[in-house]
């Protein structure tokens, strides 16, 4: 077993996540079985009674299990002290290779390489149990093999004594340090001390940097990484630059490109073992976000709206679905509170904002949540979505609060309400949400149903089932201690509520659709946790999909996320055309024709038939050499209007004229195959942007991705 460590110096929030997920992706584009864990150093044993202002989200994984140091309490320790040194120490590493070895991906046997982030910044007094743990760790993982080694093999002694002493290890555990490389405005130089101070305390708690991960504005100047491997001895090649980008889903075509596999491939003596990326349809999706023009609006009506990482992994599945769709998303945070009648008479503006969001979206979404706060807005929520036909998704929560709706709103039941919102002294008379039998009511901690459990659909042609591909059942994660009360299902089902997913034993509510509506969907389950860039969860997708138009399509034919993904998005050809420019066809083209049906603005309509010569709509596809964007009109070899995407050999500018293949900026001619920057002068073959990876053929401007080019700012 191979380990990857990243952890994060200077400040938080520099994207140590990104990071460990994006070395995962590369990993397991060069063909090896990739696991990740992520350590929060605090004490809360179960971080589902934290509230998401004070950790963020709560991520839900399929075992749905809490690390707890228990042995003190079954006496394995009785008649010594408990310290954290060796102890806790102890039981940390245990915990990590035991999880580390666990098979993620329906495969037998452990995986290949784990991947660990941990949370925090160095030198936080609450992670050093775990960097001392860490540190322990990498030491004798490290080492293992190699003592087995010496022990076994007919070395001579000096031999032994070389291996043991000058050895750089079993290449066992890799340590990537994400850091920070800011630029001063002042002087507009990239500063080094910050970095360096990290990666020194990094050693002095028992760790080395084998590779940096700067983070910085643009990339690193050549001297500032001759300085940074210098004096923080990591050598030039490990160093690379996490400059910022156009959506995160380039970081590991970022890594890629500055061979950032390669070092951790040496490190872990894995060079023989993998193999070249192949990132090709990683990098069609990442143009393709980036591409997105025509808007997708969703209000999203929450608690914790004030931190929007409370909502992370809603936001992520979003993102999925909408990309799937080719909309741009764009969230609209609605406070749920500012939606009541209490907001009108205290805030006045507060409550006209809201109510304009939620009556301008697309679609609404109501994620789950604990607590009282907010509840009559969520509500009402519900209930404009419901008779307006606007597309809903109620998450949890989300869900519960619909049927409650429904109950006040068609049933005609005005008390109806969850159990969750009781007091001491006032009990929900009619409770359509009711606490689980199993739960606990004084112990909050560890009392939830959690972790992966199986729903099966009741009702075969209900949209849920069209969306989760006519499956007869789906297992998602789940996060909850209330359900819908299985008394009240008769009720709202004579009504016209429909029920069309349930638990094994049938008495537990897990989907709720109103078939009447365009698209009204509750889940009791939490969709979000296992929606990922290229299998978007179905649930969104299902929304996405219903607020633009297109649900029909989907319904109809269930593989059609995968074509969607793959639409407009080059074929890469050559281990040249991977990189995290737009890859490049015969002919340099953008756009490939697919056979699939093309969306106009939310109407499906079929593939276009146009001429070589044809005039650009909005979102729409042309064959040939023609490009659509709205307001232009393209032609072979031409360049047809702000934000479009260019093709052949051409750049369209503002005000600059442009020979064949040439690129042209402000102020600047360049012959051919040249690149141009601001006041640059540039050669043939050079590269000449700021921020930009360029090859032969490519033209980059501010903001814009062009044919087999590639522009961060």
């Amino acid at each position: 077993m191979k380990y990857v460590l990243v952890t994060g110096g200077v400040v938080s929030g520099l994207g140590k996540g990104v990071t460990a997920s994006s070395i995962g992706v590369l990993l397991k584009a060069c063909g090896l079985r990739v696991t990740s864990i992520k350590i929060d150093p605090y004490l809360n044993t179960d971080a589902g009674t934290m509230s998401p202002f004070e950790h963020g989200e709560v991520f839900v994984l399929d075992d749905g299990g809490e690390s707890v140091i228990n042995k003190e309490r079954k006496g394995d320790y009785l008649g010594k002290t408990v310290q954290v040194v060796p102890h806790i120490t102890d039981e940390i590493q245990s915990w990590i290779e035991r999880v580390a070895h666990t098979p993620v991906d329906g495969q037998e046997g452990p995986p290949d390489v784990c991947v660990i982030e941990l949370g925090g910044t160095i030198g936080d007094i609450e992670s050093m149990p775990f960097i001392e743990a860490l540190g322990q760790f990498s030491y004798r993982v490290g080492r293992s093999s190699q003592k087995c080694c010496m022990l076994e093999t007919a070395l001579s002694l000096l031999e032994k004594f070389t291996q043991y002493f000058f050895s750089t290890g079993s290449g066992n555990f890799c340590l990537i340090h994400v850091s920070l490389v800011p630029v001063l405005n002042v002087v507009g130089e990239q500063k080094t001390k910050p970095t360096q101070h990290s990666v020194r305390g990094l050693r002095g708690l028992g760790l080395t940097a084998d590779i940096l991960a700067c983070r910085s504005t643009m990339p690193l100047d050549e001297n500032v990484k001759a300085k940074l491997s210098q004096f923080c001895h990591v050598p030039g090649e490990n160093i690379v630059t996490l400059y910022d980008v156009p959506n995160i889903w380039h970081i590991p075509l970022l890594l890629r490109d500055q061979k950032a596999h390669e070092a951790i491939l040496k490190v872990l003596n894995l060079n023989g073992v993998a193999k070249e990326p192949v990132l090709d349809e990683w990098t069609r999706r990442a143009q393709l976000c980036s591409m997105l023009q025509q808007p997708v609006r969703i209000a999203m009506v929450g608690k914790y709206t004030g931190l929007s990482d409370s909502y992370l992994s809603v936001l992520k599945a979003l993102l999925h679905a909408s990309v799937a769709c080719h909309h741009k998303l764009l969230i609209d945070w609605v406070p749920a509170s500012d939606l009541e009648e209490s907001t009108k008479e205290e805030n006045p503006e507060s409550y006209k904002v809201a109510w304009n969001m939620l009556k301008g979206a697309d679609g609404v979404l109501v994620p789950g949540g604990f607590g009282d706060r907010g509840v009559e807005g969520k509500i009402l929520a519900a209930k404009y979505a419901r008779e307006n036909n606007v597309p809903y998704l109620g998450i949890c929560l989300g869900m519960q609060l619909a049927v409650v709706e429904f109950a006040r709103s068609v049933l005609g039941v005005q008390d109806a309400n969850s159990e969750e919102f009781d007091s001491e002294t006032k009990k929900t008379p009619n409770p359509f949400v009711v606490f689980m039998p199993e739960g606990s009511k004084t112990h909050m901690g560890a009392t939830m149903r959690l972790g992966s459990r199986r729903t099966y659909f009741q009702v075969k042609d209900c949209k849920s089932a069209k969306l989760y591909g006519n499956a007869d059942f789906v297992d998602e994660r789940h996060r909850h201690r209330y359900e819908v009360n299985p008394d009240m299902i008769a009720q709202l089902e004579s009504f016209g509520m429909s029920f069309t997913g349930k638990d094994e034993s049938g008495q537990r509510m897990e989907i709720i659709e109103l078939p009447d509506h365009p698209f009204f969907v509750g889940a009791q389950f939490h969709p979000e946790f296992k929606s990922r860039p290229g299998n978007p969860s179905p649930l969104f997708v299902g929304l996405i999909a219903a607020a633009t138009g297109q649900l029909g399509a989907f319904l109809d034919n269930p593989n059609i996320v995968h074509n969607m993904l793959q639409r407009d998005s080059p074929k890469c050809n050559d281990h040249l055309s991977t990189r995290s420019q737009p890859c490049k066809s015969k002919k340099d083209q953008v756009n490939v024709i697919s056979k699939q049906p093309v969306f106009v603005s939310g109407v499906h309509k079929s593939t276009h038939k146009e001429p070589v010569l044809g005039n650009g709509a909005l979102n729409d596809i042309h064959p040939g050499y023609a490009n659509g964007s709205m307001n232009g009109i393209h032609k072979k070899h031409g360049n047809g209007s702000v934000n479009g995407i260019y093709l052949e050999h051409a750049n369209g500018l503002a005000n600059v004229v442009d020979l064949p293949h040439a690129n042209g900026s402000i102020n600047g001619n360049y012959p051919e195959y040249s690149h141009g920057s601001l006041n640059g002068n540039c050669k043939d073959h050079d590269n000449g942007l700021s921020n930009g990876v360029h090859i032969e053929h490519i033209n980059v401007t501010l903001n814009s991705i062009y044919s087999n080019g590639n522009g961060f700012h």
